[in-house]
């Protein structure tokens, strides 16, 4: 294209030349020859005729040549932009691939790291395994040591219990008697204490009942319900813990809350008495009048 315009210029520029070096002649040759009105006039004419063809071809030859430019220049743009775009491909596909490739690597460590903890696993489990099996030996051989050892400290024992109970025989016939004597006895006093410890246990149960009845907050919807209680008492009676045993919810909350709100309850000064009441188990129900 470039060469076309070159020599379509060039015939132009030939042209023009031709047409200024003519006219420059035919001017030349005016001063010299006697010069009449009318052929002056045409010879004018002509030159501005041919100089306004001359300079409409020169101005779209340049517009050619512009025209010509431009395309060439946005060829040329677009030939850049096509090969910065393919740069950009190139350099993102490149970045992919690295991407790809380090993630590759990465799941080969990830891999290679489970697969090493697996093998580790393995053979932690086959020690472990190994080692339950010898505990599991050496167990079997101390209870086989030990059932022999009792087996034969059994019949030690038969053996002198044979020859206690031979030289006992007539002893204990003897100590019958009195034994049966001082178990009555025995069997009395520990019936009158047993009846007179459940006495005042009673008694203080009910008092405690009576406190922690007081000092409950009861609604409509308790009613017909109840509660058991464990509760845990110092020496001086004071409450060190409630917890609900059975019943309904909101009874178990009051009366634990009534039980801890009293703080102190009453409590039996006399030692066996408190041994049995140390922790009571209480069942509380609602009164309503």
């Amino acid at each position: 294209m470039k060469t076309a315009l070159v020599k379509a210029l060039a015939v132009h520029v030939g042209l023009l030349l031709i047409f200024v070096v003519g006219a420059n002649f035919e001017f030349w040759q005016s001063d010299r020859q006697p010069q009449m009105a009318t052929p002056e006039v045409e010879i004018v004419q002509a030159t501005a005729v041919d100089q306004a063809q001359v300079d409409a071809q020169a101005q779209r030859i340049r517009e050619q040549r512009e025209a010509a430019q431009r395309a060439e220049e946005q060829r040329v743009a677009e030939i850049e932009r096509r090969a910065q775009e393919a740069e950009r491909r190139r350099q993102q596909e490149e970045a992919q691939a690295q991407r790809a490739r380090e993630q590759a690597q990465r799941e080969r460590a990830e891999a290679e790291a489970e697969a090493q903890r697996l093998r580790e696993q393995a053979e932690a489990e086959e020690r472990r395994a190994e080692e339950a099996a010898e505990r599991r030996a050496q167990e079997e051989a101390a209870a086989e040591e030990r059932r022999r050892a009792e087996e034969a400290e059994r019949q030690r024992q038969e053996e002198e219990r044979q020859r206690r109970e031979a030289e006992e025989q007539q002893r204990a016939e003897r100590e019958r008697q009195l034994q049966e004597e001082l178990a009555e006895e025995r069997a009395r006093r520990e019936s009158a204490r047993q009846q007179r410890v459940l006495s005042e246990v009673e008694r203080y149960q009910a008092l405690i009942r009576e406190t922690i009845q007081r000092n409950l907050l009861v609604d409509s919807s308790m009613r017909g319900q109840s509660c058991v209680l464990v509760i845990s008492l110092a020496r001086s009676g004071f409450v060190t813990n409630v917890q609900i045993d059975e019943g309904d919810r909101a009874v178990c909350e009051a009366g634990r809350a009534a039980a801890l709100r009293a703080g102190t309850l009453p409590v039996s000064e006399d030692a066996e008495v408190y041994q049995e009441m140390s922790e009571i188990r209480l069942r509380i129900e609602p009164e309503f009048n």
